[in-house]
This record gives C-alpha cells, sequence and structure tokens, in this order.
C-alpha cells in the first residue's frame, strides 16, 4: 500500500507532460490566414515547404508556428511630398496589399512578419515622391489626380513584385495644399468655369443668329422667286378668281364686271 503513491507521481507527471506536448503540437489556423513552420532543432523555416492552410495541424511539440493574415488588408498613409515647383503637398493614401500564399517561407525568411513597414510603406513612399514631383499643385488638385494615383501604384508594384507581396491598389484619397495655394487655384478654376458658360452662351447667341438670318434670307429669296414669277395676267387671273368666291358669298352686293384697275371686277354694297 505504501509503494502506490510512489508509483501513482511519476504516472501523473508523465500524464501530465503528455497533456501538454498534445496541446503543443495541436495547431489551428484560422479563415483568411496561412502559417510557416519554424523547426527549432532544424534550419527554422524552409522557404521551399508549404505554407499551412487555414484548419488543424499537428506538429512536434518543440516546433512552431508562425502565423500571417492572407486576406486582402489595407493600411493608411500619410505621406508629405513635394510638388514640380517645391511646394509641400501632404497626401493622404490607402495602400491594399496581401502577403504571396505561395512563397510565404521566402517571406519570412527574407523580410519577416513586419515587412508592411520594411518592404511596403517605404516602397509608397519613394514611388510618391517620384510621381509628385512631375506635378503642379493644380494638377495635383483638379485634374490629374486619377493619374497620379495610377502611376503611384504602377511605380509601386514594380518595387514589391519580386518581394513576396502582392499590391491590389493605391487610393489618393485628400491631396492636401496650403491653403493661400488652395484659395488661389479654387479662384482660377472658378475663373475658368465662367469664362466657359460665357463661351457657351455667346456661340448660342450666334447660333441662334445665324438661324434668324438664314430663315430671313430663305424668306426674302422665296418672295423674289414668287415676285419675279408673277405677271400682270396672272396677277389678273387671281383677281377674277378671288372675286367670283366672294360673289358666292350669301351677303347681297353688286359685282361691276371690267371696272377696276387693269380689269378687275368691282364689288359693290354687302347688304
Amino acid at each position: 500500500m505504501d509503494k502506490l503513491p510512489k508509483i501513482g507521481i511519476p504516472v501523473l507527471i508523465i500524464i501530465i507532460i503528455a497533456i501538454i506536448a498534445i496541446a503543443k503540437s495541436a495547431v489551428t489556423i484560422d479563415a483568411g490566414h496561412a502559417a510557416v513552420l519554424y523547426k527549432t532543432l532544424g534550419n527554422g523555416v524552409d522557404s521551399e515547404e508549404a505554407a499551412l492552410q487555414p484548419g488543424f495541424h499537428l506538429i512536434a511539440p518543440w516546433n512552431r508556428v508562425i502565423d500571417y493574415e492572407t486576406r486582402l488588408q489595407e493600411v493608411p498613409e500619410t505621406m508629405s511630398v513635394l510638388s514640380s515647383n517645391g511646394l509641400d503637398i501632404e497626401l493622404d493614401a490607402s495602400v491594399q496589399y496581401m502577403p504571396d500564399i505561395n512563397n510565404l517561407g521566402r517571406l519570412h525568411n527574407e523580410k519577416g512578419e513586419s515587412y508592411l513597414k520594411r518592404v511596403l510603406q517605404p516602397a509608397v513612399r519613394s514611388a510618391a515622391r517620384s510621381v509628385v514631383g512631375r506635378y503642379t499643385p493644380e494638377q495635383l488638385y483638379s485634374s490629374k489626380r486619377d493619374a497620379i494615383q495610377n502611376e503611384i501604384f504602377e511605380e509601386t508594384k514594380k518595387i514589391v513584385e519580386d518581394q513576396y507581396i502582392i499590391l491590389e491598389r493605391v487610393l489618393i484619397r485628400d491631396v492636401k495644399l496650403p491653403p493661400t495655394i488652395k484659395q488661389a487655384i479654387e479662384r482660377k478654376l472658378k475663373q475658368e468655369q465662367e469664362s466657359l458658360e460665357y463661351e457657351f452662351r455667346l456661340v448660342t447667341a450666334q447660333k441662334e443668329a445665324e438661324k434668324v438670318r438664314i430663315e430671313a434670307q430663305g424668306k426674302a429669296d422665296a418672295n423674289r422667286i414668287l415676285s419675279a414669277s408673277l405677271t400682270d395676267k396672272i396677277l389678273q387671273d387671281k383677281g377674277i378668281e378671288a372675286t367670283l368666291k366672294m360673289s358666292e358669298s350669301p351677303n347681297s352686293k353688286v359685282i361691276v364686271i371690267g371696272s377696276g384697275d387693269s380689269g378687275l371686277p368691282i364689288i359693290l354694297g354687302n347688304q
């Protein structure tokens, strides 16, 4: 009976160690994540080994996993850059990215878990400085924002494409200029808009005047052709025809045939 406690203690210790080992061996990777396996007794992370996918995994208890989020991520960036004329411009941007899951081991070994700060953010800032330096404040504020956004994206993509990072897009949310420069640009844009409106009204008035002139010219040409085609004989026949129609009216009247100018009938009375 005295030996039972001595036997039970080692067994209990073994059970506890086994439970701890199983707990450390069981790993669950969440959805939207992947992990690299760090082999403590080996050479660390094998760059050629495929990443652990979401789900349940069993690993050696002395190894550990390093988790990476593989979903599309977004990081805000506020950058101070110079325009083509040396003016200080502040860009408010967003960078959307994700790690290349097929090269997660290489990303970990070469860049580490802080790849965002080590690679992506410096690349975006470098591209932004390069691109913005080609444009004036007015272009940055108004007409060229989409072009600048696309150029920053393309230049950043060239930098990170062989760094095991997938860049989805770079979005320029706001361009902040010094207040005096912003006000000057807004005044200029307003003047340009007013000038365009004035030119539109002027062109519209010119077109309307041209339309009236053409219509008047058409009427004048028609009258001239009509006048040239009318002879005394035609006018006399038309007058007689009109007189005959009037004579058919129920009102009593006296018609004197051939007593008017050019031999036209005269109508007397309308009783």
